[in-house]
């Protein structure tokens, strides 16, 4: 590791020869001076790590020495070393940026315990997480291969994100290199246990919660007294969720929290619209043949996401509550949402959808830069939270809190980076989705796939009598032979959606107070 550079500006610096003695016994290197202009000067000539500052010299002050660090060097971490405790020099020295402050006398041991946690408490928290992921390593791999239920995924996938989130920070390649091949290897298991097992789940009444019985367990028993304000960020993932939480949370407080499952196809057609009625496809179609048009008709397939909410609360609540429905597709109609939330907030429902995270995962197809800026997950997410800080959508979550609203929080599907292409042939009916294919005579590879011969098991709808869907696994993507290579190299390392990985199918479920 690279010594650390440290100035040390005091007037009485003679006296502190000791001190010095013990830091760069420690390893660091230090220079010194005794008063403020000749740091200045040394600063504008030299890259320190960080500074020792004197509050209380003669000449230039240490405030008025750190104003003019902090123009030439505004990053350039300050320790001030005060003996005045007053609590305006202190907000002084903290409001212009001040790393930390140690009060007069110090000894040796403070000075270094303030540059450890200043200067290198990264670099010892990324060792021990890349220690505590080795030990885990093998645990993960083995509980994996051991889960047997929907709630052992959740449990699994969550901890897998944490320390995806935790690796992400740290510079080592090899370790986060194995982390994305055991986020491969769970997927992988987590394919052959949907296949084996989502036919049962899906029609279990009392089984795991998915798209479609979401509101009725989880949303409409928050609906009380209390305005609420749904949002669903359509292709919203848990860990992009995990980067945005903390901005949320400086304002609100989380008051409950689940993972959940995606219908088949992980797709906003389906999951969305199922998400809404509260109904799997298959009787959405049934019941209401007007709100429902098959992959291959043309026309929206998302146009009666309110017809069918509507439907979903007067089945639920019996024309007994005052809602609402909005989309938000560009910053104009979320800026009119804005204007118009106290208003809303005398609804007892007011559902949003925000599209904006799914436009960013198509745009990553279609533009390179788009497709330079989220080259990997931890790309993904930092735009995404880039985007979210800066967006309407914050300002609409932080007014409704403010309005006494509560806030939900949830989306319709996840995305996953798709890195293998695989042929696939079907007729000019067949959906073109990358993820999932539905037609007849569909020829696949049943290694890269799963495969429902009758859709009405799962209860999905046929477009024909002899409709199949299959289901991309892992990180494959769909690509019929015309033209292989070309578009197998075209949508490779996109984020695509429909299929079955842990990041399509487990979703976030938030509620949020004041």
């Amino acid at each position: 590791m690279k010594k650390k550079s440290i100035l040390w500006v005091d007037d009485q610096i003679d006296l502190l020869e000791a001190h010095i003695i013990f830091l760069r016994d420690k390893g660091f290197q230090v220079t010194s001076c005794n008063n403020g202009s000749e740091s200045i000067e040394l600063i504008k000539n030299n890259l320190y790590d960080i500074v020792l500052l004197d509050e209380n010299m003669p000449g230039i002050s240490g405030i008025e020495t750190l104003e003019q660090i902090k123009i030439l060097r505004p990053n350039l971490k300050v320790i001030m070393i005060t003996k005045n405790e007053a609590e305006d020099i202190m907000d002084q020295a903290i409001g212009k940026q001040i790393s930390d402050y140690l009060i007069k006398p110090v000894n040796p041991n403070q000075i270094l315990l303030s540059l450890k946690k200043n200067l290198i408490t990264k670099e010892l928290i990324n060792e021990t997480n890349i220690s505590q992921y080795q030990q885990k390593f093998r645990s993960l791999s083995i509980d994996m291969m051991n889960i047997s239920s929907w709630d052992g995924w959740l449990m699994l996938y969550h901890e897998i994100i944490f320390w995806e989130l935790k690796l992400s920070k740290t510079n080592d390649k090899t370790m986060i290199d194995i982390l994305i091949n055991q986020k491969r290897e769970a997927n992988n298991l987590f394919s052959k246990f949907v296949e084996k097992n989502y036919e049962s789940a899906i029609n279990d009444s009392n089984g795991p919660t998915f798209s479609h019985n979401i509101c009725k367990r989880h949303l409409f028993p928050e609906i009380k007294d209390q305005s609420v304000v749904f949002i669903v960020i359509d292709n919203l993932r848990y860990d992009q969720w995990l980067c945005i939480e903390p901005t949320i949370l400086e304002f609100s407080k989380k008051i409950k929290e689940y993972q959940y499952f995606s219908i088949l196809p992980s797709s906003t057609q389906y999951a969305r619209n199922s998400l809404f009625s509260g109904l799997m496809p298959k009787s959405i179609k049934e019941k209401y043949p007007q709100y429902w048009k098959d992959d291959h008709e043309e026309g929206g397939k998302n146009l009666y996401e309110k017809e069918l909410l509507e439907i979903n609360l007067k089945n639920n609540f019996n024309d007994e509550l005052k809602s609402e429905f909005v989309k938000v597709t560009n910053p104009n109609s979320a800026d009119k949402i804005i204007e118009q939330l106290k208003e809303k907030s005398k609804n007892d429902i007011t559902t949003i959808v925000y599209n904006f995270v799914d436009m960013l995962s198509h745009s990553k197809t279609e533009m390179q830069i788009i497709k330079e800026l989220a080259s990997n997950d931890k790309a993904y997410r930092s735009l995404t939270k880039s985007w979210f800080d800066n967006s309407p959508l914050l300002e609409i979550i932080k007014k409704s809190i403010e309005l006494n609203c509560k806030v939900i929080i949830t989306t319709d599907h996840g995305t996953i980076n798709v890195k293998t292409a695989s042929k696939v042939i079907g007729d000019k009916n067949t959906s073109q989705n990358l993820r999932y294919k539905t037609g007849k005579s569909l020829t696949y590879s049943l290694k890269d796939n799963i495969a429902f011969n009758d859709p009405h098991k799962i209860n999905l709808p046929k477009s024909s009598i002899n409709a199949s869907y299959i289901f991309a696994k892992e990180d494959f993507y769909l690509v019929y032979p015309n033209n292989f290579n070309y578009y197998s190299n075209f949508f490779k390392n996109t984020y695509q959606h429909g299929g079955v990985s842990l990041e399509e199918l487990i979703i976030p479920f938030i509620v949020l107070n004041s």
